[in-house]
């Protein structure tokens, strides 16, 4: 990362309801010089990551998109990240996460956004755009949709919360490797290390850790896959606005019906499948920044 763009965000907070500390990145969008060129009429956009992750999911997008005219938020959920660990795992689930991202977008006195969701962010997505549906300017929804696979959740519930750590971050890399490489197949290992330093921290012992609650696994866990709620008329909302939704060719959470379905009930609504990726693409790939830039070009 260049100096330039560790200029580029600054770490801002805000409360939730409940009272815990909320931590999100801000990039302000600057020209090649570093000047600041905030321009109202643009709509913000809003990041939100990964069920495991956290606003460092974003290092590649956001700085690119900043660097071409546009603010952009990356919050980190509760548990996650900067951001403060609830007292109870109850409190870990969507309509929490929807709530404090409401209170986010109040906080900044945010009238339009666009919201590039991955994974369980993009079923956030789905949720603001019920609760403030005047404000959403378009979506991105990266590898997630209404129905959701139950082999590739239950891949995830088999990792998640487990509290591993590492010695190094070769190491570290390595163990995410081993868990992901299905996803991101014949990648090198720069790419790994990358990965770890988005998903984990140093520990105070000197350890590489997971950068989230262990405990927001529990609702995670307590989910029935085959009894899922009906979220169809959340996605049907999002009708009305410039809509992309983003596939890995590989994914085992986000199938090929099911995206035929959110494309046949949403007409309007864009595809785009990355080859040879699986869940979740991570947004850095050069199609993936082409199409994203075209659908914040259509919110102007």
């Amino acid at each position: 990362m260049t100096n330039y763009e560790e200029r580029l965000w600054e770490d801002r907070y805000w409360s939730s309801a409940d009272g815990l500390k909320l931590h999100y990145r801000d990039y302000l969008p600057a020209s090649a010089d570093g000047a600041q060129v905030l321009d109202e009429a643009r709509p913000v956009v809003l990041c939100l990551h990964g069920l495991s992750r956290n606003a460092r999911d974003f290092d590649g997008l956001a700085p690119h998109l900043a660097h071409r005219g546009w603010h952009v938020l990356c919050p980190d959920l509760r548990g996650r990240g900067e951001s403060d660990y609830a007292k109870e795992a109850s409190s870990y689930g969507p309509v929490q996460y929807v709530a404090d991202i409401l209170d986010l977008i109040r906080h900044e006195g945010l009238q339009k956004v666009v919201v590039i969701g991955t994974s369980l962010g993009g079923l956030l997505a789905m949720g603001l755009v019920q609760e403030i549906p005047e404000r959403i300017a378009g979506a991105v929804i990266n590898d997630v949709g209404p129905w959701l696979e139950p082999a590739g959740m239950e891949r995830i519930r088999e990792y998640l919360g487990q509290g591993r750590s590492y010695p190094t971050w070769v190491h570290a890399a390595r163990g995410i490797e081993d868990a992901h490489d299905g996803s991101h197949p014949d990648q090198p290992l720069d790419f790994w290390i990358r990965m770890a330093k988005r998903l984990m921290t140093l520990s105070s012992s000197g350890r590489v850790v997971f950068d989230y609650d262990m405990k927001i696994a529990e609702p995670v866990l307590d989910i029935d896959l085959a009894d899922q709620p009906d979220l169809w008329p959340s996605w049907e909302a999002m009708a009305g606005r410039p809509l992309l939704v983003v596939r890995g060719e590989l994914s085992d959470v986000l199938s090929l019906k099911t995206l035929a379905q959110m494309l046949e009930r949403v007409p309007g609504a864009e595809a785009l499948t990355l080859a040879h990726v699986g869940h979740a693409p991570t947004l850095d790939e050069p199609e993936a920044l082409a199409a994203i830039e075209a659908l914040l070009a259509r919110t102007l």
